[in-house]
């Protein structure tokens, strides 16, 4: 194997290929907690369901649900089934149907990551004290709709784009008294985030702003994008639904025009790296270890 020499975090010139990988790629604490948990939960031997995909990988979801795990996305399909446990997915649920699983006698375990309750609470408070809240990030996100539920009446908007912020109004409105509070969905690109915030201020309300984006996910995308100026090919691995992964995919391509998006080893295509002498990796928050490691002892044996 002399001529090739790959670490988490590390790098040395080679006269063959140099491989990056980063420190940040995986599981955050978050998603282990959730994957943890239902693991931990299979022992009971009882019925086990998650709400939803317990965390946007589909061999993850494939796992448990070879080892008896039962995928729910709907109360009513739930209602359907033979009592047990249910546990909620890392990204949370709303709050109604959290309710009403609660009522439908199922034993309910909360494995929403404690970022995202967090913005839960946050969006209760301010939204109690009558600020309309703002949400940045996809409306279609699981995470998103479960914050959105928390707030105490209908004034709540998401955006996502510079056009949505720069159309946002408060109806009848009078500028500087009207109180808006902002948070972010987890795993928003945080220069996005700061970026539409701007947008957001310039209208003049009484702004109460919450960067609820996740430690871990600002760790991730700066050292993406730190990694991406340095190599001449980037592979980004994650589930083809994890809005975290789509976000490094961006960073990343922004940076280095060899990006290239992959959910598993066998997506990935070795000739596009035939020539390329220096590769960076990096991955998503719900991507297993042993994804990784297969990726990256594919790229490194591509060059023996």
């Amino acid at each position: 194997m002399s001529g090739i020499y790959a670490q988490r975090g590390g790098e040395r010139e080679d006269s063959t290929m140099k491989i990056t990988l980063a420190k940040s790629a995986g599981f955050c604490f978050g998603v282990k907690r959730a994957v943890d948990t239902v693991y931990d939960a299979l022992s009971k031997k009882i019925p086990i369901y998650t709400f939803g995909p317990i965390i946007h990988n589909e061999e993850v979801v494939s796992d448990l649900e070879e080892k008896g795990v039962t995928v729910v996305n709907r109360v009513e399909e739930l209602l359907e089934k033979p009592k047990g446990i249910v546990i909620i997915r890392a990204h949370g649920i709303e709050r109604e149907n959290e309710e009403k699983i609660r009522q439908a006698g199922f034993e309910m375990i909360d494995a929403t990551c404690p970022f995202v309750l967090k913005i839960h609470r946050l969006v209760e408070k301010y939204s109690k004290e009558g600020a309309r809240i703002i949400i940045i990030g996809n409306e279609d996100h699981p995470e998103v709709k479960g914050i959105k539920s928390w707030a105490e009446d209908s004034a709540v908007t998401v955006i996502s784009s510079a056009e949505e912020a720069m159309a946002y109004t408060i109806e009848n409105g009078a500028s500087g008294k009207e109180k808006v509070c902002i948070v972010s969905q987890t795993t928003f690109h945080y220069n996005k985030f700061q970026e539409l915030v701007e947008i957001i201020k310039e209208k003049g309300y009484d702004i109460i702003v919450l960067n609820t984006i996740c430690n871990a996910t600002e760790e991730r995308q700066t050292e993406a994008a730190s990694i991406s100026k340095q190599v001449d090919a980037m592979i980004v691995i994650g589930g083809k639904n994890s809005s975290n992964t789509q976000k490094l995919f961006e960073i990343c391509k922004n940076e280095c025009k060899n990006t290239y998006y992959i959910q598993t080893v066998k997506d990935l295509d070795l000739s596009c790296l035939k020539s390329i002498d220096n590769v960076g990796i990096t991955a998503g928050a719900s991507t297993p270890n042993k994804i990784i490691e297969e990726v990256q002892k594919n790229v490194r044996d591509e060059r023996i």
